[in-house]
């Protein structure tokens, strides 16, 4: 009997015997396999950035960008048109000494004003001329100055030396000029020259005549002036005061 019950145990034990020892061997086997992963994250060489240089040195420094951010790439700023490379001093090609251009004829208004009192023989009189652009010009010295049309006509002289500085006349600006026209006090029934309005040319920077010619009709009330070689006209000047106070004295 007790055969019996030792051969019925038997192939229970065999099979309990034969599971532990498949579990055995699956663990084994999942430990080896965890281990192997480890080693080889262990072994991996890291994987080098893309900032390093191709020698494997120091990373190379990032060029700076000028981009806004919108995928475009702001310009530089154009050189202005102001800026010039020559260390050019301005002067014009008149040689007037500014930056500025010489004053034409054609951009100028004229006017003409009595200085004398009424009643009086009419002598001193006050030149005018309004810059018509938006630009500054330049007059030089004094005005080349007629009493009457046409260049056959005497020129007037100056008044001492004209000034050498230039007038610079802003857009829209005036200039004045002093003239005297008759010096003769005698009277009575002697006849003298009569002019019935003024001629005058510029003169450019370096002392040459420029183009066109400034008219200046006498003021109303006055048909002609008398005019004699007494005259004389002051040179350009940036106020009526520094115009006509040495005139005045003639």
């Amino acid at each position: 009997m007790n055969s019996t019950t030792s051969i019925a145990r038997s192939p229970r034990r065999s099979l309990r015997a034969a599971v532990l020892a498949a579990t055995a061997a699956a663990t084994l086997l999942t430990a080896t396999a965890c281990q192997n992963g480890d080693d080889d994250r262990a072994a991996a060489p890291p994987t080098p950035t893309a900032t390093a240089s191709a020698t494997g040195g120091t990373p190379e420094p990032t060029a700076p960008t000028t981009d806004s951010g919108t995928g475009t790439t702001t310009p530089s700023p154009a050189p202005t048109a102001t800026q010039t490379g020559t260390g050019d001093s301005g002067e014009t090609g008149g040689g007037n000494g500014t930056e500025h251009p010489d004053c034409r004829a054609t951009d100028l208004n004229t006017a003409v004003e009595l200085q004398d009192p009424a009643g009086e023989t009419p002598r001193h009189f006050l030149l005018t001329v309004t810059n018509n652009t938006r630009k500054p010009c330049v007059l030089n010295e004094a005005p080349i100055l007629r009493l009457k049309a046409g260049n056959d006509a005497p020129i007037v002289q100056t008044l001492g030396e004209p000034d050498t500085e230039p007038v610079v006349v802003e857009g829209g600006g005036k200039a004045y000029a002093g003239l005297y026209v008759f010096g003769n006090d005698e009277g009575g029934e002697a006849e003298y020259d009569q002019s019935d309005r003024f001629t005058a040319t510029l003169v450019a920077g370096e002392g040459t005549e420029l183009a066109g010619t400034l008219v200046f009709d006498l003021p109303n009330g006055l048909d002609t002036v008398s005019v004699d070689d007494a005259a004389r006209v002051n040179g350009w000047a940036g106020t009526e005061g520094l115009a006509m106070r040495p005139i005045t004295q003639l």
